[in-house]
């Protein structure tokens, strides 16, 4: 069986890596190259026990200063734009206990499911991804953020996740960087079990090991339309020519929803930008954190990888603008000078910007959906969690195309079966 994928991501080349190594023909379609959208550069931490999504009724107490503050991490940029009112909406319709709990609940499985896909590739093939296991601290500032942190906690553990609720002199003991920002501490969770990767080096290192096997990718070409026959797609227009398949998975990213548009879907992904930074790490030991650091008020990401430290954060509402922003770069500089103040160079950070493809719910889109050629897979919606998810997702991709009965992860409602 020939599949094509399209999007050279992190999540279309953990599915084409599946897909390969179960004996299926393929070929990744990607407009730019390997790992160049949103995996470029991301938080490179893998988050299987923290996956508490963006959409939670805390944040309706804090809604007015995280969209009006100057400095808040979350950011709207009110647009003529249909697609981003209609996301908003339901985005917040989704801050609710009930959908944060479900929400929950499935990422943690499929986080599961990801870890061990992934893990099994780390035995099989000797990737320079610069991986680490090291743990993750998330860091929180003030009493009631720490209280609720533990509420999130004791479901997770419920679910089987090892996690535990520490005192800023145990995060200190645990993370020797964090020594001097320990005042500004109330507490933190510590994940022990969680990891980090170069996003970017996994999707080069995925490219490399699919081109040797025999898989064809077609960069810098896009996607224009899908021509159909009787309820079934048989070929992907592009730029250059179509590209004739048994089978074929959308896994375009922040693209997804111009692409389910064209097929006259309203696929509910939507842009969140981030940011990041990049900077080379002090040689002192204990200058700079080797654990995953992640400072919940500011909602950014501090990961250790190889001799680099990857600081990344910010959610922006603002449409598919991937332009750099100064102040945010300024913002990411100095929250890490003010947490590690001798973790390296801050002078000359490398900065980027991405777009994460995010449903309202948090919870990504995997399968078909109603009204779309019956073999038309989605894999999407993964917003910041991309890297986290995308191996487990990749699996349930496989067993979509193996299955006699597709079985979808809805971004509206729960798992579901369809005919």
């Amino acid at each position: 069986m020939h599949v094509c994928i399209l999007g050279a991501g992190i999540a279309g080349l953990a599915t084409a890596w599946q897909l390969h190594r179960a004996g299926f023909e393929v070929t990744v379609i990607d407009r730019a190259g390997a790992g160049a959208g949103a995996s470029g550069a991301n938080g490179a931490q893998l988050s299987y026990a923290y996956v508490q999504p963006l959409a939670d009724p805390s944040l309706w107490r804090h809604l007015p200063k995280l969209l009006f503050a100057k400095a808040s991490p979350f950011h709207l940029r009110l647009q003529l734009d249909p697609q981003q009112w209609a996301w908003g909406l339901q985005f917040l319709a989704a801050c609710r206990s009930s959908v944060s709990r479900e929400t929950t609940v499935q990422l943690l499985a499929l986080a599961a499911r990801s870890r061990i896909a992934f893990e099994r590739l780390l035995s099989e093939e000797r990737l320079d991804c610069d991986f680490s296991s090291t743990g993750k601290l998330v860091l929180y500032g003030d009493t009631p953020s720490f209280g609720a942190a533990r509420r999130q906690m004791a479901l997770q553990r419920g679910l089987g996740s090892v996690q535990h609720a520490v005192t800023a002199s145990e995060c200190a003991a645990i993370e020797p960087a964090l020594a001097r920002h320990v005042p500004h501490i109330a507490g933190a969770i510590h994940t022990p079990g969680e990891c980090a990767a170069d996003c970017f080096k996994v999707c080069q290192e995925l490219q490399r090991l699919l081109v040797a096997g025999g898989v064809q990718f077609l960069f810098n070409t896009e996607v224009t339309a899908m021509e159909q026959r009787a309820g079934r797609a048989v070929a992907t227009h592009t730029s250059h020519g179509p590209v004739y398949a048994d089978a074929f998975v959308a896994a375009l990213g922040s693209a997804s929803g111009g692409f389910g548009r064209r097929l006259g879907l309203d696929l509910p992904v939507y842009p969140l930008k981030g940011y990041s930074i990049t900077l080379p790490v002090a040689s002192d030991w204990g200058a700079a954190p080797r654990v995953n650091v992640t400072d919940a008020a500011r909602k950014m990401v501090f990961a250790r990888i190889g001799s680099r430290l990857r600081v990344a954060g910010m959610a922006e509402l603002v449409g598919h603008n991937t332009a750099i922003a100064p102040d945010r770069i300024d913002a990411l500089v100095q929250a890490t000078r003010e947490i590690f103040p001798q973790c390296g160079d801050l002078d000359a950070p490398v900065p980027w910007a991405g777009l994460r493809p995010a449903t309202p719910t948090g919870r990504p889109i995997l399968g078909r959906r109603p009204g779309t050629p019956e073999n038309l897979l989605f894999n999407t919606g993964h917003g910041a969690l991309g890297f986290t998810l995308a191996f487990g997702s990749a699996v349930h991709i496989l067993e979509l195309l193996q299955a006699a009965r597709p079985l979808t992860i809805s971004a509206a409602g729960p798992v579901s079966c369809s005919a």
